[in-house]
């Protein structure tokens, strides 16, 4: 055999093996441990559905599946270290909107782009807010509520998780919406934030439904309305803001799972199918269920086309209600 010949057939025999290195390995996945990262810390919503997902993905799979937390900058620590792992499958998110559609809109040097950078694999699920106020608050309803906040000017307070969370974003659209401005007090987390609306140093939020309800049911808390589009089973004498008078003020946040880019088609599928069948079964739905949630599930490719408007909109959020992280 000649050289030109040898070496042809070099050229034929690796391109053959790039061409089947992706369908084979996809194959065989997954051989080995699943990391599924969690940018946010342990016993919230995020931990809460990676550790249920992953649990049920391991008995399917016949692999561990492992739940790392890796908490910072609302989420985004958590979806950079993804963003930059190998694509194969073994590393994926479970991605918050924060991160994975506000985070471009507050963060100028992003690391990682939220559509280019990510493999969309499947939504699992999205929870609203709840407009919580102190008992102290001298209003009854919603719209009670807006005549007291346009009558005091900066005269009310609202807590959040902190700077470009949820719980300001859902403030923020509320007082475009009602043409209302309230002082925003950011905390390092839910929990203190709910402290002190319970105390009464803060009078207001709006924050999730598992934060929310047991202090409603107590009687400590006063729930004005929800930030969905339609009232919540767990709450259904709870006015959306629609329905309060406040339209254009819906919010919600989702969950879902994505990898680095590039991951092969084949283990994206697998794992948007395997997910999707996890979201059927009674003791998820009851969980999801239970804590507020709205499961979405969808394909891979109906997650790939909500995204890149999703971000918009929160871009034209942040800019029109001048949100800061600093």
């Amino acid at each position: 055999m000649t050289a030109r010949r040898r070496t042809r057939r070099t050229v034929l025999t690796a391109l053959l093996a790039a061409t089947l290195a992706s369908p084979l390995s996809a194959q065989t996945w997954p051989e080995r441990p699943i990391r599924i990262v969690v940018g946010f810390a342990p016993g919230g919503f995020t931990d809460v559905l990676a550790r249920m997902v992953g649990q049920k993905l391991q008995e399917r799979l016949g692999q561990p599946v492992v739940i790392e937390n890796k908490a910072g900058a609302a989420g985004t620590v958590g979806a950079d270290l993804v963003a930059k792992s190998k694509p194969d499958g073994y590393t994926l998110l479970l991605g918050h909107s924060n991160s994975n559609s506000v985070a471009p809109a507050l963060y100028p040097k992003l690391p990682y782009d939220v559509v280019k950078d990510f493999t969309p694999i499947v939504r699992i699920a999205s929870t609203p807010l709840l407009l919580a106020v102190n008992p102290s608050v001298a209003a009854r309803d919603v719209k009670s509520f807006v005549a007291l906040a346009q009558k005091q000017p900066d005269g009310l307070r609202f807590a959040s998780s902190g700077n470009g969370s949820a719980q300001h974003l859902a403030a923020a659209r509320f007082m475009l919406a009602t043409r209302t401005q309230m002082i925003h007090v950011p905390y390092k987390g839910s929990s203190a934030a709910m402290v002190d609306l319970l105390s009464g140093q803060v009078e207001l939020n709006f924050d999730s439904p598992p934060n929310v309800l047991p202090h409603w049911q107590a009687g400590k808390l006063r729930v004005l309305a929800i930030t969905s589009q339609k009232r919540s089973p767990l709450m259904p004498d709870v006015p959306t803001l629609a329905e309060a008078g406040v339209p254009n003020a819906e919010m919600s946040q989702w969950f879902a799972l994505l990898g680095p880019a590039g991951m092969p088609r084949e283990v994206t599928q697998r794992l948007n199918a395997e997910v999707q069948a996890i979201l059927k079964l009674p003791d998820v739905v009851e969980k999801i269920a239970a804590q507020g949630g709205e499961i979405v599930a969808g394909s891979a490719e109906q997650f790939a086309a909500f995204l890149p408007g999703d971000a918009a909109a929160f871009a034209r959020l942040v800019k029109e209600a001048n949100v800061r992280i600093d």
